[in-house]
This record gives C-alpha cells, sequence and structure tokens, in this order.
C-alpha cells in the first residue's frame, strides 16, 4: 500500500492497538516539552509535563481515542510513579543537616500550609455553592495523586475529580512559584521549595529541582509531610464545612 492510499484512521487504529505506543506516544510528548522548557531558559509557563499534557490530550481528542485505550498502553509509566516518589528522599538525605537546623520553622510553615491551603478551598467552595461531594474532592488537591485519591474516597469525593484537579493544581502551582516568589522577594531556596512542595506536591517539587537542589529538597520534604498532615486534617475540617 502506497503512502498516498493510506487511510489515516485505519493506521491510527494499527498503531492504537500496538502494546507500547501510548507509551512511546507519552514519552515522545514529555521529550518534545523537555525540549521546549530548556529552549525557554526553564521558562515557568514552558512546563514540560503541562506541554507533554496538552500534546497526548490533543492527540487523543483528535482520534477520539478513549482514555482507558490509552492508560492500558502507558500503564507501565503510572506504575513508575512509586519508584519516582521515593527517590524524591534522595535529595532530603544530600541536605539533611541543613534541614535538622530548621526544624522549627519547618513545622511551623507545614502546619500553616496545610491549614490555609484546605480551609481556603473549603471556604472558597462552600461561597460558590459547590456540591458536598465537589467540595470533598476539592479538599485534598494540593497533595500527590495516590494520597489524595485516598483521602478522597475516604471522605465522600470523587477520586477521578481529585486526581484532575490534584494534576491541575500542580501544573498551576509549578508555573506560579518562580514569579510569586520573585514578586515576594522571597530569595531563600529552601523557603521557596518548601512552599512549592507543600502548594504543588510532585509536579511542584519537579519545577524545584530544576532551580536548585537545596529548593527541590525542600520541596520534597514539604510534599512528604503534607501529604500525612492533610490526611488528618480533612476529615476534620470537613466537619465545619459540611
Amino acid at each position: 500500500m502506497t503512502l498516498r492510499g493510506l487511510d489515516p484512521n485505519a493506521f491510527w487504529i494499527y498503531l492504537a492497538e500496538q502494546p507500547l505506543f501510548f507509551l512511546a506516544l507519552t514519552l515522545a510528548a514529555y521529550l518534545v516539552g523537555d525540549r521546549i522548557a530548556a529552549a525557554t531558559g526553564r521558562h515557568p509557563v514552558a512546563n514540560p509535563v503541562l506541554i507533554a499534557i496538552l500534546l497526548v490530550g490533543g492527540m487523543l481528542l483528535a482520534t477520539g481515542t478513549p482514555h482507558q485505550r490509552y492508560f492500558e498502553g502507558a500503564r507501565f509509566i503510572h506504575v513508575l510513579l512509586g519508584p519516582a516518589t521515593v527517590a524524591l528522599a534522595l535529595p532530603v538525605i544530600r541536605n539533611r543537616t541543613l534541614i535538622r537546623r530548621q526544624w522549627r520553622a519547618i513545622l511551623g510553615a507545614l502546619v500553616a500550609g496545610a491549614v490555609t491551603g484546605i480551609v481556603a478551598t473549603l471556604a472558597l467552595a462552600r461561597a460558590a455553592g459547590l456540591g458536598n461531594a465537589t467540595i470533598a474532592s476539592l479538599a485534598p488537591k494540593s497533595v500527590t495523586a495516590a494520597i489524595a485519591m485516598g483521602i478522597s474516597a475516604e471522605v465522600g469525593g470523587s477520586p477521578p475529580l481529585t486526581a484532575v484537579l490534584v494534576i491541575a493544581t500542580g501544573i498551576l502551582g509549578a508555573v506560579m512559584v518562580t514569579p510569586l516568589m520573585n514578586l515576594l522577594r522571597i530569595r531563600d531556596y529552601a523557603a521557596r521549595g518548601f512552599a512549592a512542595g507543600i502548594a504543588a506536591h510532585g509536579i511542584g517539587t519537579a519545577r524545584a529541582l530544576q532551580v536548585d537542589e537545596r529548593a527541590g529538597a525542600h520541596a520534597a520534604l514539604g510534599m512528604a509531610l503534607n501529604g500525612l498532615v492533610t490526611a488528618i486534617l480533612v476529615p476534620l475540617l470537613l466537619l465545619l464545612f459540611l
């Protein structure tokens, strides 16, 4: 069959049936996003994850490919999420001496950040007239997806909706963290990183690691601690809003 006579729809169906096609598509989209980010000097708006989502999402919409089919092909990346999260402990270990000296400031920032993030979210959601299930889905949006979905299921939320909100929060936080910290004149990379980890979980942590190792270490620590604290606080604070 010549290329001129090739049916694009039939060709896409053939590719989509290959077991590693969507894995390759996802990796290629991220590499494109990373090249674009590098070409812009790692500008916050040129976030590789955001670019990859737009590329893959656009491809799935254009071809009418169901998410389930895509996920079956790209499942291996999902499996690697756990090891990748655990690997974030390495910069924490390398910076453990600095972290030990700052434990009081870290504890205070953790409590303030976690409580403020949850209460502000719940208050805005209630003021907007959202339903209880939606509010419960929003509450854990600032922690990593695996923890957030578990919390959402326990408090009556929708785990799939929570997953979408978590990703959106992470991308928004990664895009905003550098210009916002510059605007607030916060120069300490430890403080910048810890704030990114609390507010924007893994995606914010990845951004912090691109900027500075200290920022990445504190972001990873903030992400881990915030997951623990949020799992405790969300059920308690929801009692005040639902």
